[in-house]
């Protein structure tokens, strides 16, 4: 069974929108300003060397006018190579491939494709997902990069709604730039007093 992580760029106050292309945000590329080489190969070890990616339809139409014309690179590399699992109504617009839908049923499908043989699956951004597979017990691991700035407005991670669970701190390693990488596995439902 292949394992699912959730992976995220985050502001300290759990802000996870990058751009304008994804509703009216005033902050353009807010991580830009502390990306190092020390984050970008963290980032490429977390992949690891085969990864499938499960994307939102948003972020799938978002990533393919990036990566799709990217110059060749490790990330872009890797980001164009790996089979896009896509949370769509519109699977025959899926033209940044190899991609395909998870289908009608969007659990079912998560399931169906976390149970094939495979590498590891790794979701990028995705904010309607991301509740999902944690209230269906679908996601192994989350892996924060918690950048150093506050940006008081934009699409949260853990939207209102998102289901109470707890986690288990498996590593976290900070940067120079201020980034902070924090691995979690997820533990089960919360634990209260």
């Amino acid at each position: 069974m292949r394992k699912i992580r959730i992976m995220e760029h985050i502001s300290l106050d759990g802000v996870i929108q990058h751009s304008a292309d994804d509703g009216d945000f005033p902050y353009g590329d807010w991580t830009a300003p502390y990306r190092s080489p020390a984050g970008r190969d963290a980032v490429l070890a977390a992949h690891g060397e085969r990864f499938d990616l499960l994307l939102g339809r948003r972020t799938y139409d978002i990533w393919s006018g990036y990566w799709a014309k990217a110059p060749s690179s490790p990330m872009a590399d890797g980001i164009n190579a790996a089979r896009k699992y896509i949370a769509t109504h519109r699977p025959e617009s899926l033209a940044w491939g190899p991609a395909e839908s998870l289908g009608p049923d969007i659990v079912d499908g998560i399931r169906r494709i976390k149970s094939q043989d495979g590498p590891d699956l790794i979701l990028w951004g995705s904010s309607t997902l991301t509740p999902v597979l944690l209230e269906h017990g679908l996601a192994d691991e989350v892996w924060l990069i918690v950048y150093p700035v506050l940006l008081g407005t934009g699409k949260r991670f853990f939207a209102e709604g998102t289901p109470p669970r707890s986690f288990e701190l498996i590593s976290t390693k900070p940067f120079p730039s201020g980034n902070i990488l924090s691995t979690y596995k997820v533990a089960g439902p919360l634990k209260t007093v």
